[in-house]
């Protein structure tokens, strides 16, 4: 007997994470300049620190309610009405990932479709799967990663039923032309698709702010937001879902048989931390963005990112793959990730600037070196 025959074939095909797998090599190298993992480089604020602590120390451990505290999902509100006069449905998720599982559980049947940009977050290609839909990857290079309003609307079929956006990019940091995503929303609405719109970085924005599909199609839209790129909560796993009732009462129904609930000391953390102000932060990562560009201008072809904490360059001309690339770069220490980790290609790499200033230094002169080769 083959413990493999108890494994379902739709989990056959899916592989594990390139970005764990780099994490993992990297903690193999005696002080590698890592700049693979896409995970803040700051402290949790203390005030928030503080909150979950005071929590803790309360009692406060146990199951909350599966939609989530409901001071926090008020506050969550009263966030959706100042920022896009919405008053939409909300509920607390185990991270914006968790939000997204529930979304595509709730709302997919098998055979139907997803429609994203290429390059793409990692976990979009494999999730669909799950629940017996398809993703559908639309190649977004030619339009400098811009999302493209006839590009989706080409590849949309009677089977495509969610549009899969994310603005500031991962691994690209580009934030939406605002023009272009009310085009997208207009082709939604006249597609009747849904749009799930993943804002996990929407605070890491540097050069004005990110545009949402809610200003332009709010009834149609699953708004996915959360704590562990702004607020450093990345292992907290905190989040939030806003949108129709109909779909969040789906989603929340799930949680019940899945996550159960968010964290409950983690709702403590994110309810203190929407009344934090990050301009600190974020003014540091614009520096560290406008820092790693400088540094790599002329040497790689690249799109300037405008949020998030990634830039997404061309594999140098002097190495016959990606992979060759990568390899070398391994070999003096420096850790990035290879483009197919994102894409159904494999001709750019990401860097992640979530580190300090002296690594991506370090980093940029070893790419330096190695396109000069």
């Amino acid at each position: 007997m083959s413990a493999q025959q108890f494994i379902a074939q739709h989990i056959k095909g899916i592989g594990s994470s390139g970005i764990r797998r780099v994490f993992d090599l990297g903690a193999t190298l005696k002080d590698p300049i890592n700049l693979s993992i896409g995970a803040p480089d700051f402290d949790v604020p203390q005030n928030v620190r503080r909150a979950m602590t005071e929590a803790m120390e309360a009692g406060h451990t146990g199951y909350t309610v599966t939609r989530g505290m409901v001071a926090l999902r008020d506050r969550i509100g009263q966030s959706m009405k100042e920022e896009f006069d919405w008053e939409p449905d909300v509920f607390v998720t185990s991270g914006l990932s968790g939000g997204l599982l529930l979304a595509m559980m709730a709302c997919l049947n098998p055979g139907e479709e997803v429609l994203l940009g290429d390059p793409y977050f990692v976990s979009y290609k494999q999730l669909p799967p799950l629940v017996g839909a398809k993703p559908v990857a639309v190649d977004l290079y030619d339009a400098d990663f811009q999302i493209d309003p006839e590009r989706m609307e080409a590849a949309i079929t009677r089977r495509t039923k969610i549009l899969l956006l994310c603005s500031p990019s991962n691994p690209t940091g580009i934030v939406y032309d605002e023009d272009r995503l009310k085009a997208v929303c207009e082709i939604a609405r006249k597609h009747d698709l849904l749009i799930l719109s993943d804002e996990i970085y929407d605070v890491l924005t540097y050069d004005g702010q990110n545009p949402s599909p809610v200003r332009f199609a709010p009834e149609r839209t699953v708004l996915l937001r959360g704590f562990g790129k702004s607020h450093a909560m990345t292992g907290l796993r905190i989040g939030f879902a806003a949108g129709p009732p109909e779909v969040i009462t789906e989603m929340a129904k799930l949680q019940q048989y899945t996550f159960v609930c968010a964290p409950h000391p983690s709702q403590y953390g994110a309810l203190e931390a929407m009344n934090t102000n990050m301009s600190a932060q974020v003014a540091a990562y614009r520096e560290k963005r406008d820092l790693v560009c400088d540094a790599l201008e002329g040497v790689v072809e690249f799109v300037r990112p405008g949020g998030g904490f990634y830039v997404f360059p061309k594999t140098p001309a002097s190495f016959a793959s990606t992979g060759e690339f990568i390899e070398a770069a391994i070999a003096r220490n420096l850790l990035i990730i290879p483009g197919e980790v994102f894409s159904e290609r494999n001709t750019h790499f990401r860097i992640s600037y979530a580190a300090p200033n002296e690594k991506l230094l370090a980093g940029c002169q070893i790419i330096r070196e190695l396109s000069q080769k």
